[in-house]
């Protein structure tokens, strides 16, 4: 019976850890982020990231929605560059569950019957790098990277996209300690 009650908390942390994304970021610890209000993206950079047109649209456009409400503005003289790089990789989990009856001792020995039953699934986790650049310096001055499981549903692609960006720049601009 406990069994039971555990089963829908188990189920939800299993979809839970599903949808997380992954943050991290990296700064210049000597950079003084408030001199900052300007930006544009770096479309040289942009060109060369292996997505769809569609996504890169999408993350683009998520990333101008957080920075406009951080204050920045966008300009064709920006202070700031933005630049984007992406990755991906399949994962394949395989899992077995043996429905028989039987008996056994300890660590590996023992007889059973019954169906074993495999299941084999993939998924495709992806990293988003976001990339802040001093467009006087033409120094990368803040990093933040998110990784999670990535969708090939239109209609849940950009909510995820838009998961992927808000979370990532939620760590930007860095706050002093």
């Amino acid at each position: 019976m406990k069994a039971i009650k555990i089963l829908p908390i188990l189920l939800l942390f299993v979809i839970s850890s599903c949808s997380s994304v992954r943050v991290a970021s990296d700064f210049d610890n000597r950079t003084d982020f408030s001199q900052y209000k300007t930006y544009a993206f770096h479309k040289d950079g942009i060109d060369k990231v292996e997505i769809s047109d569609l996504d890169k649209k999408r993350i683009l456009r998520a990333i101008d929605n957080q920075l406009t409400a951080k204050g920045f503005s966008k300009s064709d003289q920006p202070e700031l560059l933005v630049n984007i790089f992406t990755k991906s990789r399949e994962q394949v989990s395989v899992n077995q569950f043996n429905a028989g009856w039987g008996y056994g001792g300890g660590w590996g020995w023992g007889y059973g019957w019954g169906p074993t039953y495999s299941s084999v699934s993939t998924t495709t986790e992806g990293t988003l790098y976001i990339d802040i650049i001093d467009a006087r310096k033409n120094e990368l001055i803040w990093q933040g990277t998110g990784t999670g499981v990535l969708t090939q549903n239109r209609e849940k692609k950009e909510e995820r996209i838009n998961e992927f960006v808000t979370k990532i720049l939620m760590q930007f601009p860095p706050q002093k300690k």
